[in-house]
């Protein structure tokens, strides 16, 4: 597996940057140096920062070559937005169609997608992760919802197929892909060789107060139909008499997610794509995801598949 760094902290003495809305100066030559000495053969960008040059395709090109001469190329770009909510649709579809004609333009192979809305009342325990209810959450959808769902997305995949472009869904709270039936449901009604799940296992946890399914049973259903991979870590911390759990970040060896199982499931599935690590929001991230990085690396030595 090839490390991609899906980092959640883009900070680096003299900068603090907002992970959700760095410009391309925001990708120094220190950033880009720690990111390989951590042990990242590349990076997920943010389709905000793609966005910023607007209809210059020579200077994303120019972007995307700098990263890729200093050792650090766009492995994957972060699309995204609800494909079934009203309000945001035309925009969030009209954004994954762009993001995949830069991906082939650039030469990246997945682009990926959390299919999750903004908050529609600010004011809903639903929300946010750790509560009984999630916004537009699978176990209230319709099978409708699916096949309108899988409309878009096999549009997407059939407009990246010429272009050498997967389409990645991610499973992902607050969204109709939360869940490992979910995933499975919309991959089948897709039913198109460059579309996949990023099984997305911090996700799952972090949905409810207490969860649908083990993550053990989660990657055993989607490793077969993965294409790409995020991968962080969680202490849940229950509070049954609040019917809530909050959450606390941290790397990949340290959370309750297996990881030693569920890289061996994928391994055992035959993945080939990139392990994505959604590295530390928090803190010295440098140290936190080169800390994942080499327990993934001991995994893989220990079940002979470095």
């Amino acid at each position: 597996m090839k490390y991609c760094y899906a980092n959640r902290r883009h900070t680096l003495y003299p900068e603090n940057v907002d992970t959700w809305s760095p410009d391309p100066n925001s990708y120094t030559d220190d950033f880009l140096r720690r990111s390989i000495d951590i042990g990242m053969d590349g990076l997920e960008v943010g389709f905000q920062v793609l966005d910023s040059f607007g209809d210059d395709n020579d200077a994303i090109k120019a972007f995307a070559k700098r990263l890729s001469d200093a050792g650090a190329p766009i492995l994957a770009i972060r699309a995204g937005g609800s494909l079934t909510a009203a309000q945001g649709y035309a925009e969030n579809k009209a954004r994954m169609a762009h993001m995949i004609d830069v991906a082939g333009m650039i030469d990246v192979d997945i682009v990926n997608g959390a299919l999750s809305a903004p908050p529609r009342r600010p004011d809903a325990q639903e929300n946010s992760p750790g509560w009984p209810k999630s916004q537009d959450a699978s176990r209230d959808a319709m099978i409708y919802d699916y096949e309108a769902l899988a409309d878009d997305l096999r549009e997407a995949a059939d407009r990246g197929a010429p272009r050498g472009v997967t389409i990645s869904t991610e499973v992902h709270q607050n969204s109709l892909v939360d869940n490992s039936w979910s995933g499975k449901l919309v991959h089948k009604l897709v039913d198109r060789e460059n579309f996949g799940l990023n099984p997305d296992l911090g996700n799952i946890v972090w949905t409810y107060d207490e969860m649908e399914e083990t993550t053990e049973h989660a990657i055993r259903e989607l490793a077969p139909i993965s294409v790409y991979w995020h991968c962080k870590n969680l202490h849940r911390i229950n509070h049954p008499e609040n019917k809530r759990t909050v959450f606390l970040r941290v790397p990949l060896p340290d959370g309750e997610v297996d990881y030693r199982y569920a890289i061996t499931t994928m391994v055992e599935a035959g993945y080939k794509g990139y392990l994505a690590i959604e590295g530390a929001s928090a803190g010295d991230q440098f140290y936190q995801d080169k800390k994942s990085v080499d327990y993934c690396e001991s995994v893989l030595d220990d079940i002979g598949a470095k």
